[in-house]
C-alpha cells in the first residue's frame, strides 16, 4: 500500500469519533507485504508502540487517586531507594509523566544486550536536574513501569491489562497470543530478530520480555479512541473511569517546550507544524508511536482522531505528513457534515 504522500506500509486503520460516537471508521491494506496476506479489519491490532506510554500514564493516575501510589509531587524513594542520596532523588510521578525528570531519552539496544535494562534505566546518570528541561524520554517510562509494578507488587503486563479490561479496553494487551500473531501486522525486519509480527518491534520493551512502560501495548483504533474519550469525557462532563481532576491535569500543560508541551503522558499541541496539523484546536492533545501510530484529540470540537499503521514495515519513514492530512482531512469531514 503506498499513501498519496509517497510513504508506504502494508496496513492501517483509521477511527474518528465525536462526542463519544464513532464518525468514521475504516481498514485498509493487509498483514504485510507478502502475497496471499490477510486483510487489515478496523478491529486488528497494531503494535501501538509509545502509544503505550499514555495508557500507563493513565494507570498511573488512577493509581494516584486509589493511593496506591504517591501523590503527584510526593517523594517516590521508598518505591525506588536505589535514588536515595543521588542525582535522582528529587523525582516525582509528575516529572516523569511530563517528560522533565531529566531522564535520558534513551540507549542503543545494542549497548543493552548484557545489561539489566530496568536497572539501567534506574541508575543511569541524569541528563538534566529534575523540572530543568523537557527530554522526552523511554528511560523514563521504563521506570514508571518499575514503579507501578512495585506498587501493585505484581507484574506490570497483568497490573496494566487488568486495569485496562476493567474500563472496557479489552484488546489492549502486552505479548498477544502466538496464534495472534498472523493476524497483527508486521512491522520491520531487522538483522536482530529478522521478521518482526506479533512481538514488540521497539528493542528495549523486547528485552524487559514484551512489557515495558514505554512500549509494548497491542491493541486496536477502538481502544485507542477510547483512551481519547476518556480524557474529554472528564472536560464535557460525562462518565469516565478516570478520576476528573487528575485527567484535566493530564491534558493541561505540565512542561514547557517551544516544540512540544507537555501534559502527564500527552503531548500538547503547540505548533502548527505539530503532527496534529493546523486544523485542530491550541488545545489539542495526542500522542504518537514509532511503528506508525497516532492519535489526537481536540476538545474544543469533542473529537479525536486515530491512526494505526506499520509505517517502519517498509522501512523508518517520516510519517508527519501522513497524519497532518489524516487529521486535516477528518476535521473537513466534519466540518463539512455539522
Amino acid at each position: 500500500m503506498r499513501t498519496c504522500l509517497g510513504v508506504r506500509f502494508s496496513a492501517a486503520v483509521v477511527r474518528v469519533e465525536q462526542g463519544g460516537r464513532v464518525r468514521f471508521e475504516r481498514a485498509y491494506g493487509s498483514m504485510h507485504g507478502g502475497t496471499a496476506a490477510p486483510l487489515c479489519a478496523v478491529d486488528t491490532r497494531f503494535d501501538l508502540a509509545s502509544l503505550t506510554k499514555v495508557f500507563v500514564a493513565a494507570v498511573a493516575l488512577d493509581d494516584v487517586h486509589r493511593r496506591a501510589l504517591p501523590a503527584l509531587d510526593a517523594p517516590l524513594l521508598e518505591l525506588v531507594p536505589e535514588w536515595r542520596g543521588s542525582e535522582h532523588a528529587p523525582i516525582t510521578l509528575r516529572r516523569i509523566l511530563a517528560h522533565d525528570a531529566g531522564f535520558r531519552s534513551g540507549a542503543d539496544y545494542r549497548t543493552l544486550l548484557s545489561s539489566d535494562v530496568e536497572t539501567f534505566a534506574l541508575t543511569e546518570s541524569l541528563a538534566a536536574p529534575p523540572g530543568t528541561q523537557v527530554i522526552y524520554s523511554d528511560l523514563g517510562f521504563i521506570v514508571l513501569g518499575t514503579i507501578l509494578a512495585r506498587a501493585a507488587q505484581r507484574a506490570l503486563a497483568a497490573h496494566v491489562a487488568g486495569r485496562l479490561t476493567e474500563w472496557g479496553a479489552r484488546s489492549t494487551v502486552y505479548n498477544p497470543p502466538a496464534l495472534e500473531r498472523g493476524r497483527i501486522p508486521a512491522t520491520e525486519t531487522d538483522s536482530w530478530r529478522g521478521a518482526v509480527q506479533g512481538t514488540v518491534h521497539d528493542e528495549k520493551a523486547h528485552l524487559l520480555g514484551g512489557a515495558a512502560g514505554h512500549a509494548g501495548l497491542f491493541g486496536t483504533a477502538r481502544d485507542v479512541a477510547l483512551l481519547g474519550e476518556w480524557h474529554l469525557a472528564a472536560l464535557h462532563g460525562r462518565r469516565t473511569p478516570l478520576d476528573p481532576a487528575l485527567a484535566r491535569a493530564a491534558v493541561s500543560e505540565q512542561a514547557a517546550d517551544p516544540v512540544l508541551r507537555r501534559g502527564l503522558g500527552w503531548a500538547l499541541k503547540t505548533r502548527d507544524d505539530n503532527s496534529s496539523g493546523a486544523l485542530m484546536s491550541p488545545r489539542s492533545f495526542g500522542h504518537t508511536g514509532f511503528t506508525g501510530t497516532s492519535v489526537w484529540v481536540d476538545p474544543e470540537r469533542d473529537t479525536s482522531v486515530t491512526f494505526l499503521s506499520n509505517a517502519v514495515h517498509y522501512g523508518r519513514n517520516d510519517l508527519r505528513t501522513v497524519r497532518v492530512a489524516v487529521a486535516d482531512a477528518a476535521l473537513r469531514a466534519l466540518q463539512g457534515t455539522a
